[in-house]
């Protein structure tokens, strides 16, 4: 599939420096690379310096304590992180069960879930660094979804892209797992947020099968697109350097219950 209006709407255009730094409407025709292996392409880009990948995958030991990467139940997934769409980088963490601060694990005791993002590192202009998710061929994180039964990917939308007004604190949650989207509109909305189920929103329910969130063992998996009004709530300043540094408790209200949404589907689902 090609781009969707998720290329032409609502995708962060701004610098990433300042204070409370608001989203700014962008303008722009189409994604600025069909792929993620296009972008790491562009010589004039420099990994580390413009932007960033961030994965971990969590081993296992057979009885010869031979390390293995075995089939995974949840991995969680920020294909826009950095400056692209601010604060799902930290959200990822989090949810998979890492302090975005300094990494600690959180709670303690876990459970661990297999992670990667995609970051943009630009002062400003992150915008021309998003690859649509239905597009996204980088290979770990490809491996990663492919090797987990379920994946959430993490994402940030404008109130309007939803219909909905301005200033609007929500989240939107889609995806191609029926079970999994129901835990999350759950717990979410008992966790006091606007869940809104976005099978009715074509442009933002990410229920195309190539969809790197679908692209699991089970081919399905699901998609929560956090209004900018939320993000900007979970973060007391919200810049790249400060995001982890700042986390608010509806930051810590939204990971616990995703992170309860994944332990009650996979207490139900199971694990070859």
């Amino acid at each position: 599939m090609g781009t969707t209006r998720r290329s032409f709407l609502g995708m962060t255009d701004v610098a990433d420096t300042g204070s409370q730094v608001p989203e700014a409407s962008a303008t722009v025709a189409a994604d600025g690379y069909p792929s993620n292996t296009a972008l790491y392409a562009d010589t004039s880009l420099t990994e580390g310096v413009d932007y960033s990948r961030r994965y971990r995958r969590h081993p296992w030991f057979d009885d010869d304590l031979t390390q293995r990467y075995a089939v995974q139940r949840t991995a969680i997934l920020a294909p826009h992180g950095g400056g692209i769409e601010t604060g799902t980088s930290e959200l990822c963490l989090a949810i998979a069960g890492y302090h975005p601060a300094d990494l600690a694990p959180t709670p303690t005791a876990g459970p661990f879930h297999d992670y990667w993002m995609f970051e943009g590192l630009l002062s400003s202009g992150n915008t021309r660094l998003h690859v649509t998710s239905t597009n996204c061929d980088d290979t770990v994180a490809r491996a990663i979804a492919g090797g987990s039964l379920n994946a959430i990917g993490l994402h940030g939308c404008k109130p309007e892209q939803a219909d909905l007004p301005a200033g609007t604190q929500a989240v939107l949650v889609g995806g191609r797992s029926t079970a999994l989207k129901s835990h999350l509109l759950t717990r979410l909305t008992a966790a006091g947020l606007q869940a809104i189920d976005a099978n009715s929103l074509p442009d933002l329910n990410g229920d195309e099968p190539t969809n790197i969130a679908n692209r699991t063992l089970l081919a399905a998996g699901a998609q929560l697109e956090l209004t900018t009004p939320l993000r900007q709530a979970m973060f007391g300043t919200n810049t790249r350097e400060d995001r982890k540094n700042t986390t608010l408790p509806v930051f810590w209200s939204f990971t616990t219950a995703t992170r309860a949404a994944i332990a009650d589907l996979e207490a139900t689902q199971p694990f070859p």
